[in-house]
């Protein structure tokens, strides 16, 4: 069944397999809780052996799509793909709350984390040294923490300021942040008034991989997010990363 693509590729009849399944899934042709096809119609279906299907399966599983189950068979996951709405963790959280991101999706009935990993001063990357205006060997502070949702990695935070705001504050602490760093800066005189995203998928660096627990071959939602305060000042960039087949991003206008 392996099939040369248009550019030359070939995919593998496990491949194929698996990316039909994935699409049905993610589209919601298979629903959550739902069984999938058994292996002797998926044989019957592909035209494939029985290791072939086996072999694509285990491919869902490790993507976190798919679970097997004794006695009902190949089980579609509650978390086939959820939608994050990024404009509902834009403003800091109120005094004293939790961060946003953690709220909203505890509203959902999930069990909402964050584990912090690194609390540091960085070279930071050029395009958050051209956010900044920093010279390419001026520092800025990294705090990186990864996200999860009922104990499952989803997204890896990498949040960078200037040092001329984070020095000799509690944003160079090296734990998690009541309210997230967004509080501490409107505490700090530097309130939150606009946004800027841009979206782009990517595959996952080395740290985005071990972090997510990410199988091979799938692509990450990456999104490079500016946070302006008072005179359109740029206070914050984020690089934030999630596994681009469990997450989508919705935007309202």
């Amino acid at each position: 069944m392996a099939n040369e693509q248009a550019d030359g590729s070939v995919w593998s009849s496990q491949e194929q397999i698996a990316a039909h399944l994935r699409d049905r899934i993610i589209n919601g042709d298979f629903e959550p809780g739902e069984k999938l096809p058994s292996l002797r119609q998926m044989e019957a279906q592909f035209g494939v052996a029985t290791n072939t299907i086996r072999a694509a399966i285990a491919t869902l599983t490790s993507e976190r799509l798919v679970i097997s189950e004794q006695g009902r068979g190949v089980i579609v996951r509650r978390h086939r793909q959820l939608t994050m709405r990024p404009a509902a963790y834009k403003n800091p959280a109120p005094q004293g709350q939790k961060y946003q991101w953690l709220t909203e999706n505890e509203k959902r009935g999930m069990a909402a984390k964050g584990k912090l990993l690194h609390v540091g001063e960085v070279i930071p990357p050029a395009a958050v040294r051209a956010v900044f205006q920093l010279g390419k060997n001026e520092p800025a502070l990294l705090r990186r923490q990864v996200l999860s949702l009922d104990g499952e990695p989803c997204e890896l935070v990498e949040v960078y300021l200037p040092l001329e705001i984070a020095a000799g504050t509690k944003l160079m602490n090296n734990h998690l942040l009541r309210g997230g760093s967004g509080r501490v800066l409107e505490d700090l005189g530097y309130p939150t008034l606009r946004c800027e995203d841009r979206v782009s998928a990517q595959l996952p660096t080395p740290e985005q991989y071990a972090a997510l627990q990410m199988p091979t071959k799938l692509p990450v939602l990456r999104t490079f997010r500016t946070t302006f305060s008072t005179d359109d000042r740029p206070i914050q960039a984020e690089i934030m990363a999630k596994a681009g087949h469990l997450y989508e991003l919705r935007y309202d206008f």
